[in-house]
């Protein structure tokens, strides 16, 4: 299958998963904890069982790697071509009904991110993108390419999680920066807001798995921003353990 045709598959079932995540918002669910104390869902279960039966169906010659089967036991080794799943990124967000909850589906070659697809259930929107080929926002039928942005003139505009950062390590790394503002938002979605032109810097500075990020990642770079480890390397994929390093997600450089 060609990029384009991985994309659009992955976007497909990205609304497909989203759809069954809603039904089940709706009608109402239990939350249990996973052994890392993390909620997990019926919805997280549901959709990543849409994600993986129809990526592996379509696409049988790349593998999967999916949050929750791993989260049960499942064992994958990295190979040169692979899929990262993270069926509902920001399940916390999700059980606390709020609405920075993600699908997130992204494609892996040796170690780098290819493309991928952000999912946004509540809100009906859906990110995509091809390195090095550009990526686009699809919401309410109209598809629209996004880009990142240069920082703007007043100063930068700080993404940071609701949930999971740490002010003081925030402060400390953002000193001696020119911020006009700072925005919480939780999930894939600080990326994708990058990647959208809306703000311009996302530290993470603390625990991600690589399915958090894959098809965030591929996103942003699509859009012309960056996704970087502290010492300034690319975040790469197929690391022991599938654990991220902290990183630093940036717009277009000035």
């Amino acid at each position: 299958m060609t990029g384009d045709a991985l994309l659009e598959l992955a976007a497909g079932l990205a609304l497909r998963a989203a759809e069954a995540i809603l039904a089940i918002r709706e009608r109402g669910f239990d939350v249990a904890r996973k052994a890392d104390r993390s909620v997990v869902t019926e919805a997280d279960h549901a959709a990543e069982a849409i994600l993986v039966a129809g990526l592996r169906a379509a696409a049988p010659d790349i593998p999967v790697i999916a949050e929750e089967e791993v989260a049960g036991g499942a064992r994958f080794v990295a190979s040169p071509c692979f899929w990262l799943v993270d069926p509902l990124d920001g399940t916390r967000e999700f059980v606390d009904g709020n609405d920075d909850f993600a699908v997130n589906i992204g494609l892996v070659r040796d170690g780098r991110m290819v493309l991928g697809v952000v999912g946004v259930p509540a809100t009906g929107e859906l990110f995509g993108g091809i390195v090095g080929r550009g990526a686009w926002k699809r919401h309410n039928g109209v598809e629209t390419p996004v880009r990142a942005r240069v920082v703007p003139a007043e100063g930068l505009t700080v993404l940071a999680s609701r949930h999971h950062g740490n002010a003081a390590r925030l402060e400390a790394f953002l000193a001696g920066r020119t911020v006009a503002k700072t925005m919480n938002f939780g999930s894939s979605l600080k990326f994708c807001r990058l990647a959208e032109g809306i703000a311009d810097l996302y530290p993470r500075l603390g625990r991600t798995m690589e399915w958090d990020t894959a098809a965030p990642q591929a996103v942003l770079e699509a859009a012309g921003g960056t996704v970087r480890t502290l010492d300034g390397q690319p975040l790469g994929y197929g690391k022991p353990g599938w654990e991220n390093p902290h990183f630093v997600c940036t717009g277009i450089p000035s």
